[in-house]
């Protein structure tokens, strides 16, 4: 992560590096001309603004590799002429002098306390050039202010490419955020997979082998009967255990039916398979959920309707979804003798603890319980969508 602002700095001075170099020729191009009109007859003068001209030669040389040792050459490229305004017959001096300063200040790669030191250094040269030469106050002053004003400039300039390079390194980061999030997806998405095909493979493969097992044993011991019990019940579970495959399946590829359309196939299928009736109630607003929601519900529902048609034959089942403002709740209610309990290990499916795992791993939750005297039995599940 600590590659992730140097490469956005690189970005910031790609950008602007065709604005630096236009302000790079066009300040060469002003120092240049402004020698070359210049009309001074004083030969250490002219050392002076060779001397300044050869240190911003060195600054442009040295920027893109030395940006301190460049700070440093510009920095004394504009102390230089600020040495001879009071002494310069012309305004060459204070031309360069304003060039280089305003370039100056307009550095990002300069402290802010540089930039204070070198404009006070170079306002006090103005002063004290212009006082061993006899210039007027007014001169002075008018030096002072025009040195000033191009300093101001610089500022404004330097500000707006520290906002440039402050906006390049946040989108820097965001990016870096983005894959990371994009990283940790991912990573959810494939402990997601692991945790359906694990679930959905571990129950049914588990108790087929159970059922097999007692099959091979009863017919070691002669029990025919009951080995081919059980082994019809392991074709039961194969057939269930295929169907939650698919399910699955369907649920990480994300074409998972809606929830109500998956209920009512799973109460179609019910009332074909055994001679109950099934109510289905929808509350509330629907909006769509997770496919891995969808599922979790849709097999909560399943295993009730399985538990109601084997401990509560012939009674009326009702499925009710609620759809409430931050989750999701399903209720499998049903009439049952008070002599009967649910089973939650039986056989032919995940059980009340079973449920209760599958939910758990989309964070719902399960109340199994006796109502009205115990004269009803209700499994409600409940996923915060």
């Amino acid at each position: 992560m600590n590659k992730a602002p140097a490469r956005g700095s690189w970005r910031i001075v790609d950008r602007l590096a065709p604005a630096w170099l236009v302000v790079q020729f066009l300040g060469t191009a002003v120092l240049v001309v402004a020698m070359v009109t210049a009309r001074e007859d004083t030969l250490w003068i002219w050392g002076v603004y060779a001397a300044s001209l050869l240190c911003w030669t060195l600054f442009m040389v040295l920027h893109p590799v030395r940006p301190e040792a460049a700070s440093s050459m510009l920095a004394l490229s504009a102390l230089l002429p600020a040495l001879v305004v009071g002494f310069s017959d012309d305004s060459t001096a204070v031309i360069m002098l304003g060039v280089l300063l305003g370039r100056f200040t307009a550095m990002i790669t300069s402290s802010a306390r540089m930039l204070t030191v070198v404009t006070c250094a170079c306002l006090v040269a103005i002063w004290i050039s212009c006082a061993l030469a006899g210039q007027p106050l007014t001169d002075v002053l008018g030096y002072t202010m025009l040195a000033l004003v191009l300093t101001l400039f610089g500022l404004n300039r330097r500000q707006y490419e520290g906002r440039a390079k402050q906006a390049e390194q946040l989108l820097a980061q965001n990016q870096l955020i983005q894959q990371e999030q994009a990283r940790a997806a991912a990573l959810g998405e494939r402990s997601r997979i692991a945790r359906e095909m694990h679930d959905v493979l571990a129950h049914s493969l588990g108790a087929l082998s159970v059922q097999l097992k007692v099959a091979t044993a009863l017919i070691e011991k002669g029990d025919a009967a009951g080995a081919l019990t059980r082994v019809r019940r392991s074709n039961r579970l194969a057939d269930e255990g295929l169907i939650e495959a698919r399910n699955a399946v369907a649920a990480l590829r994300g074409d998972v039916p809606s929830l109500p359309e998956a209920l009512k196939s799973l109460t179609v299928q019910h009332r074909s398979n055994h001679p109950s009736e099934v109510h289905m109630d929808i509350l509330g607003e629907l909006r769509p959920i997770s496919p891995a929601a969808t599922v979790s519900l849709v097999q909560t529902a399943r295993e009730a309707l399985t538990n109601a048609a084997k401990h509560a034959p012939g009674e009326t089942v009702g499925v009710t979804v609620e759809y409430r403002a931050d989750a999701l709740r399903l209720t499998v209610e049903n009439a049952t003798p008070t002599s009967s309990l649910p089973d939650p290990d039986h056989a032919p499916g995940y059980g009340l603890t079973g449920m209760r795992e599958r939910l758990a791993l989309v964070g719902g939750s399960l109340v199994a319980n006796r109502l009205d005297g115990d004269t009803r039995w209700a499994v409600t599940a409940e996923v915060p969508e």
